[in-house]
């Protein structure tokens, strides 16, 4: 089988594997569950445009949260394991395996938006995109959103050490970054440095395109510039996407070449040892 093939076939039968989990796809079922709470409790006693927002920013964390944190900890979870080790010295097996991933990861986004919007309407009256044309920037806007964080997220994943320590100090500005970036609330609130910041990080353009396509043309008064920017988004979100793309590959294979039997087994000492105390 070619290398994509074999990914794709990969992707599957972890989707599979995670459904047959009940830790597994509960962990995963957890992150809209939050963010539907997350909305009516802000929305509760305001408008249904509030919950709309609420839910907007739900949508945008969920591609910013999965691409920058759940691709590094699959990476960190199979250098650890020897994973990646043994998949080293197979022809086309690297390809594969990011084949597969991206399968994963594309597969719970999806889901996990498909169930924010559909609790959305269901459970807090949150309206869906009235017209093809919403609908159509939704999909453009969620797309680039995936095709900017995910090669990130392995770029990063690859320049982590293999030490939890560190995956646990970079989750932490990527948590920050979900509360300054104008998801949840409006970047017009927050200080001039602050919102300059947000805007070189792709959230705060997913958020803002993700409520041009289910909030009202009324609310676009309420945004930084005075309306919605599809071109800035557009421009921003391809950026990152292009640089993730050139980055990642060359530093997953300086990963891969670094990896070896005594890494491993080095890494696995620290592990028992600090088990031990």
């Amino acid at each position: 089988m070619n290398p994509l093939r074999l990914g794709l076939a990969r992707g599957a039968l972890e989707l599979r594997q995670v459904l047959r989990s009940r830790k597994d796809l509960y962990s995963y079922l957890a992150t809209p569950v939050i963010f539907i709470g997350v909305a009516s409790w802000r929305s509760d006693g305001g408008t249904p445009e509030t919950a709309q927002a609420m839910l907007a920013g739900g949508v945008a964390a969920t591609i910013f949260m999965f691409g920058l944190m759940t691709v590094p900890q699959f990476l960190f979870g199979d250098r650890e394991d020897g994973t990646l080790l043994r998949l080293r010295g197979i022809p086309g097996a690297m390809p594969a395996y990011l084949t597969a991933k991206i399968v994963f990861v594309l597969a719970v986004i999806l889901v996990s938006v498909a169930l924010l919007l559909a609790g959305g309407s269901l459970l807090l009256g949150v309206g869906l995109p009235s017209r093809p044309a919403r609908w159509l920037t939704l999909a453009w806007v969620m797309g680039l959103g995936i095709a900017a964080v995910v090669p990130v997220g392995a770029a990063i994943g690859a320049l982590l050490p293999a030490a939890r320590e560190a995956l646990g100090v970079y989750m932490m500005p990527v948590m920050g970054l979900m509360f300054v970036s104008g998801a949840f609330a409006p970047l017009r609130n927050q200080p001039a440095w602050v919102r300059h910041l947000a805007s070189v990080f792709p959230l705060r353009w997913i958020a803002q395109g993700v409520r041009s396509a289910l909030l009202p043309d009324s609310a676009r008064a309420r945004e930084l510039a005075g309306g919605w920017q599809h071109p800035s988004v557009f421009a921003v979100l391809a950026v990152w996407a292009a640089a993730g793309f050139v980055l990642a590959p060359p530093l997953l294979q300086r990963m891969t070449r670094r990896e070896s039997g005594s890494r491993m087994s080095e890494r696995e000492q620290k592990r028992l040892a600090k088990t031990a105390y």
